[in-house]
């Protein structure tokens, strides 16, 4: 059966996707944790938690809510949880005594950021040649990919 060229271009770009991407969450994945954190059953969830603490500081729990596009329970369960096992330090916000402050526990920062450095700097390292307008569309593409794939899932 003939197809469009366009469509062969699509279905090119599918193919070699589909090959690509268990790849990268197979390279992903063998990062090796820091040993100091390897006996606290990490889950991709926490990582995501970790980078946003890592790369933009110490913020509430509703901002990080917020960047993680979950709700404030969510991430509310993931502190508690990673504050327990001494990962994470919640503070009082001095501005509103209701607030709290989450950060990355001072002795756990070097090895979270040393365990998260080598993506930050893989896609440092591929993003910085394109303009913004490239970014933004490798960034959209990307969070259109996971919508679909939820979509199709749910069906």
């Amino acid at each position: 059966m003939r197809r469009e060229a366009g469509a062969g271009d699509v279905d090119a770009a599918v193919r070699e996707l589909l090959l690509l991407m268990p790849r990268m969450a197979g390279r992903v994945k063998r990062i090796p944790v820091p040993s100091v954190l390897q006996s606290q059953s990490l889950a991709p969830r926490h990582l995501s938690l970790l980078s946003c603490l890592l790369f933009d500081g110490p913020m509430t729990v509703n901002e990080l809510a917020a960047r993680l596009e979950v709700a404030p329970t969510t991430v509310s369960l993931m502190v508690g949880d990673l504050s327990g096992k001494g990962i994470l330090d919640r503070r009082e916000d001095p501005s509103d005594r209701r607030r709290r402050i989450v950060a990355i526990a001072p002795d756990q920062h070097d090895a979270i950021a040393a365990w998260l450095a080598p993506g930050a700097k893989a896609w440092r390292r591929v993003l910085t040649p394109l303009d913004p307008a490239e970014r933004r569309l490798f960034v959209d593409t990307l969070r259109a990919y996971e919508a679909a794939v939820e979509e199709e899932r749910e069906r």
